[in-house]
């Protein structure tokens, strides 16, 4: 565990998170894990902050991403000074490896330290775990990158500080037009991450009129030829490719060299800068639905603050440094608005309200805590570590906002 002020941040290097999963373990109400109550110390009291996040296991480059813009956030949405409403904030470090029996454990050693405000994940497993421990502790937890539906409106007491799965596919569908009678097939790895694009996208774009199909290849196949050739006979007017592991640089050589690229629209989620050199050849062909990439918000203020804060403290800013910075942003609102120890009162802070973030103007939805905002789509220029995300289009927060679920409290 580590805990520093804000401004005595040091460097540190991490390495990769692991994906696990865990069954649900509950905190009890102890007086300690109880939020809301006030404890009557005056404005110097410090608010303690524990980051649940991804340090170690396969999703660590993510976490490194988001701890760093947690950090410039602070920085910049405290005004330099690491206070918020007179209250100074300590953020305490914890690594979930991506595991949530690790995450759950953590918060609940945290809760119990009279913590009430918790922060992270990069894990959407680590997130449906997490929800629940804060809505029964009545403590603020603002999710990060973990992108699944199912967090948003899941309880009073969690946010999101980033784009969840629904937005996502939103923004692929502009690419369609109209979708009434248009064909659309996903193509994806027969497992549960490809089945659940698969139906995300059936719900999504299904729900409009178009004719969703799939063509799902064994996670062990190597040739994916005939699955390219599959997708070219089946005449699509979209593509959407859900893809993950080592054999995506094949993928995408045997889809461009199938003509699927060049057939019609062929639309994938943009990754970090690392995955960029996995498209090749091929990179310039796709259409990229991206949540955020380096000069995506335009060069805005606020933009520019993070990408300075970022990179001044030995960091790089990537896909998931905004969600860190907004998840700062947020935190020091409810501080400032609802006080140190008032759960209720910075839930209530935070819920309907606007704010100029790192994508641009962004607002926190009232009925379920969706945070509604733009969505960008790009293509690669060049390839290899050459290539570089260029911005085709925003899309307006409202235009791919997600169906309000709101919350059972």
């Amino acid at each position: 565990m580590r805990r520093r002020a804000v401004g005595t941040v040091q460097r540190r290097t991490l390495t990769a998170t692991a994906l696990g999963a865990a069954g649900l373990l509950l905190v009890g109400c102890t007086a300690a894990g109880q939020a809301g109550g006030g404890s009557g110390k005056g404005e110097d009291e410090a608010v303690k902050v524990g980051l649940v996040y991804s340090r170690t296991g396969l999703l660590a480059a993510y976490g490194k991403q988001y701890r760093d813009g947690f950090m410039a956030g602070l920085d910049h949405a405290t005004k330099g000074t690491g206070r918020a409403g007179g209250h100074p904030i300590e953020v305490t470090e914890q690594d979930d490896a991506g595991d949530p029996g690790k995450a759950v454990s953590a918060a609940k050693d945290l809760i119990g330290k009279g913590y009430k405000v918790l922060a992270g994940t990069t894990d959407s497993g680590v997130a449906l775990q997490m929800a629940p421990l804060a809505a029964q502790n009545k403590v603020l937890y603002v999710n990060g990158p973990a992108a699944t539906d199912a967090v948003t409106g899941i309880n009073a007491y969690t946010f999101r500080s980033g784009r969840q799965s629904y937005q996502d596919i939103l923004t692929a569908g502009t690419m369609l037009g109209d979708p009434k009678g248009k064909k659309v097939t996903v193509l994806a790895q027969d497992s549960t991450f490809g089945q659940a694009n698969v139906a995300a996208v059936k719900a999504v774009l299904g729900s409009e009129g178009a004719k969703v199909g799939s063509v799902l290849a064994p996670p062990s196949a190597t040739d994916l030829t005939p699955f390219a050739r599959q997708v070219k006979a089946g005449g699509p007017d979209l593509v959407f490719v859900a893809w993950a592991g080592a054999t995506a640089p094949a993928l995408w050589t045997a889809l461009d060299q199938q003509g699927v690229l060049s057939a019609g629209k062929v639309v994938t989620g943009l990754a970090g800068t690392a995955s960029y050199p996995v498209f090749g050849a091929a990179g310039a062909k796709v259409s990229f639905l991206a949540h955020y990439f380096p000069g995506a918000g335009g060069g805005n203020a606020v933009e520019k603050a993070m990408l300075a804060g970022v990179e001044k403290a030995g960091g790089t800013p990537d896909l998931f440094s905004t969600d860190g910075f907004t998840a700062a942003q947020m935190i020091v609102r409810a501080v400032e608005e609802g006080g140190a120890t008032d759960t209720a009162a910075m839930v209530k802070a935070l819920e309907g309200w606007s704010f100029d973030g790192v994508k641009g103007r962004q607002r926190i939805r009232a009925e379920d805590h969706a945070l509604v905002q733009p969505m960008f789509v790009a293509k690669l220029d060049g390839t290899g570590a050459a290539a570089k995300p260029e911005l085709v289009s925003t899309q307006p927060m409202d235009a791919v906002a997600p169906p309000a679920k709101p919350s059972a409290g």
